[in-house]
């Protein structure tokens, strides 16, 4: 069953009016706004990641489907960033990406997640003629100078404040953990988690691998009372059977996470939508291809979300309570 991220949207809500500054008026002329020969419109989606994660696959799935049967050529162009994560590396995809643009002269560019918007929509298309649909940036769009006037997107938000109740339930004391791969996203999100909630994490594990991954968990479950487990998909050898027997058979305390592919390993969930970004940035770049300007179409915040129990952990932590509405963990 859906259930609303209220209290951080109507945080979001307010902040998005803070978020529309004053832009200086810089021209990247690095694409032209040319419509297909056919008639037809083109739409180019920019995946700051690849092919098989499997976030940002549910919100080009979604995208696709949204628009099917409308008269339009789209295409993806993966940047590949969690693979390929140094900062030169991400500039070179990004220029590739530029070539993508001004070889196929889309009518739209939509792009999901931040290195995206850090590496190809600041410095080349900022206020270019080609209008640009964003999802997927983590709690705060601004730290790119967003929105531009030729922009508009959904920046997400996690439920993070109601894991955090859910889990303190279950806990034997208030010490917190955080667990993730080692990406600058995610020490974004942590420092958003602190910034916006006043959450403070007693320790804080990030991983580059599998095995460094199950050292920190296992390491977790002596150094803190609740585990916040919040993203892998940069973790190269990432095993999620070994990791979910490993979860089942050695958890001490109660975790958390706002992934879906993640419950396997974490007793509470309270996952985001993939699909809900990609119907929005769907439906936004179609109401541009039909004339309305991105300026006229307000920023967005991610809403939907869904509880999931993990019934193998919880006999394992001795909880017997299934929290009502919550979906068991397969």
């Amino acid at each position: 069953m859906s259930r609303r991220f209220e209290h951080v949207w109507s945080w979001m809500r307010e902040a998005a009016l803070a978020c529309i500054i004053a832009c200086a008026l810089v021209m990247y002329a690095k694409v032209d706004d040319v419509r297909a020969q056919d008639g037809s419109r083109r739409v180019l989606h920019v995946d700051s990641y690849h092919a098989g994660n499997q976030w940002n696959d549910g919100i080009f799935a979604a995208l696709q489907e949204t628009l099917s049967g409308k008269a339009v050529e789209l295409r993806v162009f993966h940047m590949d960033a969690k693979r390929r994560p140094s900062a030169g590396d991400i500039d070179t995809s990004a220029q590739e990406a530029v070539r993508a643009i001004d070889e196929f002269k889309p009518d739209v560019v939509t792009i999901s997640d931040d290195p995206a918007a850090k590496y190809l929509v600041m410095p080349y298309l900022r206020d270019a003629a080609v209008p640009v649909v964003f999802c997927g940036l983590n709690w705060d769009a601004s730290i790119y100078g967003l929105p531009y006037r030729n922009t508009t997107g959904m920046v997400e938000v996690s439920p993070i404040p109601q894991i955090l109740k859910l889990l303190r339930r279950h806990a034997r004391g208030p010490r917190l953990g955080f667990l993730a791969e080692d990406t600058e996203v995610k020490r974004k999100e942590l420092a958003y988690h602190e910034r916006l909630f006043g959450i403070s994490y007693d320790k804080t594990y990030f991983v580059s691998s599998h095995a460094d991954w199950k050292e920190a968990f296992l390491s977790a479950q002596k150094e803190v009372d609740m585990l916040m487990i919040l993203g892998v998909g940069a973790v190269p050898d990432w095993d999620l059977a070994d990791a979910s027997r490993l979860a089942e058979e050695r958890s001490e305390i109660p975790s958390g996470t706002d992934f879906e592919w993640l419950t396997s390993v974490s007793l509470i969930g309270v996952v985001k939508s993939p699909e809900e970004q990609g119907r929005w940035v769907g439906q936004a770049t179609l109401r541009i291809l039909d004339g309305v300007q991105p300026s006229d179409i307000p920023l967005s915040y991610n809403r939907e979300g869904e509880l999931f129990f993990n019934d193998r952990i919880a006999r394992r932590l001795g909880i017997k309570d299934f929290p009502p509405l919550a979906r068991a963990v397969p």
